[in-house]
């Protein structure tokens, strides 16, 4: 019988919430493999090659997508711009030795299909999820609509990273109200390479909080 990697989903709450930074943060810090199944618009190369380049992985510590669409625009759609369809027999999970960071394409109930969400991908992967929220205005219930569909379908959530500049108040309201653990806060950096990204784990000892939260 096939056995369950370890590891965890990276997903947002929202469009360009800052997913990929803290992909790149989780996969540097714990060693882990790099896999993001659907990407749609390839500007740049994509996410999985940005992040190559950025931590300068070896071709262990990455696995090719299952879908490239052209299309910056949600994957159904970005599919079917050519011709294509999401097959999820296509998104099983890879046999891995190592942890495994899987980044999605957009958020929670971004349709992969006509009648698949993705959301409904993440709760057949049946790994937990860390759900990357702004610090700003609207994540409150952004973040928290998106709390709510996962505990719906009892999908485990590790915690929140939230990406940008200090709030006075909002990670204190998203942990009271959404009875959720802020793992961490990304702030905004002048520079994003490996350093700067290793600072912050260290900083933050994100080491030790998400070795506790993956062992439960």
């Amino acid at each position: 019988m096939k056995s369950q990697p370890s590891g965890l989903i990276v997903c947002g709450t929202d469009t360009d919430v800052g997913k990929t930074i803290v992909s790149a943060l989780v996969v540097q810090g714990l060693n882990a493999i790099y896999w993001k199944p659907i990407q749609s618009g390839i500007t740049n190369g994509g996410d999985t090659i940005q992040i190559c380049k950025l931590l300068q992985l070896s071709k262990e510590r990455w696995i090719k997508e299952a879908y490239r669409f052209q299309a910056p625009v949600s994957p159904h759609w970005a599919a079917e711009k050519e011709n294509k369809l999401i097959n999820p027999a296509n998104l099983q999970l890879p046999s891995v030795t190592k942890p495994i960071v899987i980044e999605t394409a957009g958020g929670l109930l971004v349709p992969l299909n006509r009648q698949l969400l993705q959301i409904d991908q993440l709760n057949s992967w049946k790994l937990p999820v860390l759900l990357v929220s702004r610090t700003g205005l609207g994540t409150l219930n952004h973040t928290l609509l998106s709390i709510e569909a996962l505990r719906k379908r009892k999908i485990p959530l590790l915690g929140l990273i939230l990406n940008g500049p200090p709030h006075q108040d909002n990670l204190k309201t998203l942990e009271q109200i959404g009875k959720v653990q802020v793992i961490g806060q990304l702030p905004p950096l002048k520079e994003v390479n490996a350093k700067t990204l290793a600072e912050q784990w260290e900083k933050q000892c994100l080491g030790t909080t998400f070795k506790r939260l993956l062992q439960k």
